[in-house]
């Protein structure tokens, strides 16, 4: 007799770079959601997909809670919070590293809220001492009442698989929602502009990342030269960005060119010709409009 088949959708939330990304990343085998060292890379709801022969979670990897600051931080703390309770699972990431912090508190406090059952994920294990983990469970454990606390670390790969059965044990029978080969709901389109943006992260100075924007102008197959063409255009907010994301003689705007056709030719399995151009447009982080075309901002239902 074979077992029935499970399904359900599971929330990833934490403070901004605690490791969300990566984890999704690690448990899907392959890169759909970004990773920097820089806060706030997140900026959509990013559903992965996980299948196997007796399940399939869909994980959605929400933007870093935060106190917003201007238009762009309202929406993807909003994303994030509004995300609790379309969910099956809420799994809540934390730094062992950096330990409890206020951020944290505010979290718990929009979990209180909600009827869903949670996990608290404690990541980056393998960078602390054994003997500080069992006060930082328990520090968490008096602060909210979690369902399961698994410690692990996503860089590494360490207790992945048994986050995974946990989950398991939590989720209803239920459908196969996605194709059992298909990794992500988002367009191709939407994941090379997340690739071209988190080299940018990479590469540039602390004022640049959270004033950029990835637009995908353009993406062709070529069929006489056997590669895909795409063109895409980098937004930022100053023309002092501008020069920084070009460079010194257009050397910083190839080096990110070359770095993300490699992903890009990864994730579309052929060549690729990458064309990248810088654009200004003035403080489009605060305006819904440059927001809804750039695809950083959905129409309320």
């Amino acid at each position: 007799m074979t077992e029935s088949f499970k399904s359900g959708f599971v929330a990833l939330i934490g403070r901004p770079n605690v490791g969300k990304s990566t984890l999704l990343n690690q448990i899907l085998g392959q890169k759909i959601a970004i990773m920097s060292d820089k806060a706030q890379t997140t900026r959509n709801r990013i559903q992965g997909v996980y299948t196997s022969e007796s399940e399939q979670v869909i994980f959605i990897d929400t933007p870093g809670i935060h106190k917003p600051k201007h238009k762009l931080g309202e929406y993807m703390t909003k994303t994030a919070v509004q995300t609790l309770n379309e969910v099956d699972l809420v799994a809540f990431m934390v730094d062992a590293e950096k330990g409890y912090g206020r951020g944290d508190q505010y979290i718990i406090d929009l979990l209180e809220k909600s009827k869903t059952p949670v996990f608290l994920l404690i990541n980056k294990i393998d960078r602390v001492h054994p003997d500080q983990l069992l006060p930082l469970i328990d520090t968490y454990r008096n602060q909210y009442n979690f369902d399961e606390i698994v410690p692990l670390s996503a860089l590494q790969g360490m207790n992945v698989s048994t986050l995974l059965e946990q989950i398991t044990k939590y989720l209803d029978e239920g459908p196969k929602y996605y194709p059992e080969d298909q990794v992500t709901d988002h367009p191709e389109r939407f994941i090379i502009s997340e690739l071209i943006r988190e080299k940018i992260l990479h590469l540039t100075r602390e004022e640049v990342p959270h004033s950029i924007a990835v637009v995908i102008e353009r993406i062709e197959r070529d069929d006489k030269r056997n590669r895909v063409e795409v063109q895409a255009a980098i937004v930022v907010e100053r023309s002092s960005q501008k020069g920084i994301i070009i460079g010194k003689q257009g050397n910083m705007l190839k080096d990110i060119g070359t770095r993300a056709r490699m992903d890009i030719e990864a994730l579309l399995g052929s060549k690729v010709y990458l064309e990248l151009w810088v654009k200004v447009q003035k403080n489009w982080r605060d305006k819904e409009g440059s927001l809804r075309d750039f695809g950083l901002f959905e129409e309320e239902e």
